[in-house]
């Protein structure tokens, strides 16, 4: 299962004990959700602690929802801009320890069944600072390598910001060496966070272009508890979006395969489906 943008500060006017509002820091819910579940990994989708990723907001807020004992140890968490609100994002990198990847690089990536996963790190604002995405970086070198290295059938990447949203947040043109990278590797999915809603894009390659036999399926998963935005248009190749709700998206990877499914924190089916994967091109 997967979400971002999810742990309120424990000053925030809603955090309520860590119980939130009506309206805000709906994160022990989600989180009670994302238990239930019974996941073999989360995937957090960056600005998991909120404002600021301090050590002090991850004790007392991170560690009594998604940091509970069911979830700790099949967490992966990539960075968000948040977190580097403190300096060199070390409450994040202190809290997660190895499971973040080097504190130097927050890029890393993992094997889980059929599949291979890569967590990337899109820093604290545009160009992706303190490091960089752009091509020949070392961050996408990194990517390049590791993507012909791996054997596996089936790709999936996680980072903060996307390249393509209809939120509140313009599109992170800056991470679209990444996206063709995935995309000249036959990758498969794309999670991100950020735009606090879910969206769903039909395949697409990096520049925004339909292509239904290679292209790149990108969810955004914004939904994680902290607070939601309405969108502001349509962007092309959009299917599904949704801002009420906050909620986890399941995904069921298969050998050859996935099945996604848009839970709500309530529990409600709100979006659904499946699809092959490309396959590794040897």
């Amino acid at each position: 299962m997967a979400a971002g943008d999810i742990s309120c500060d424990p000053r925030d006017s809603h955090f309520n004990h860590g119980r939130g509002t009506r309206k805000n820091c709906h994160m022990l819910a989600t989180s009670n959700l994302a238990v239930s579940m019974q996941p073999a990994a989360a995937l957090i989708l960056g600005d998991s602690q909120y404002e600021n990723g301090t050590a002090n907001a991850f004790q007392d807020s991170w560690t009594k929802n998604w940091g509970r004992e069911e979830l700790r140890n099949i967490t992966y968490p990539s960075v968000g801009n948040h977190e580097y609100n403190t300096l060199g994002a070390s409450g994040y990198f202190n809290f997660f320890g190895a499971r973040a990847g080097d504190r130097d690089k927050g890029y890393y990536s993992f094997d889980l069944g059929s599949w291979h996963l890569i967590a990337l790190n899109t820093g604290s604002n545009d160009r992706c600072k303190p490091l960089s995405c752009d091509e020949n970086s070392a961050q996408e070198r990194w990517l390049r390598e590791d993507l012909k290295k791996s054997s596996a059938a089936c790709t999936l990447a996680f980072w903060h910001r996307p390249l393509f949203t209809s939120g509140h947040h313009r599109g992170a043109t800056e991470v679209r060496p990444f996206w063709r990278d995935l995309y000249n590797e036959h990758a498969d999915v794309i999670l991100n966070g950020h735009a606090h809603q879910y969206e769903r894009f039909s395949p697409q390659n990096a520049d925004g272009v339909a292509d239904a036999q290679r292209g790149l399926t990108q969810f955004v998963v914004g939904t994680g508890g902290k607070n939601l935005t309405r969108f502001r248009g349509t962007k092309a190749n959009s299917v599904v979006r949704l801002s009420d709700s906050y909620g986890i998206l399941k995904l069921e990877l298969r050998d050859k395969s996935y099945k996604w499914q848009f839970v709500s924190e309530e529990g409600k089916l709100l979006d659904s489906g499946e699809a092959q994967c490309h396959g590794k091109v040897q």
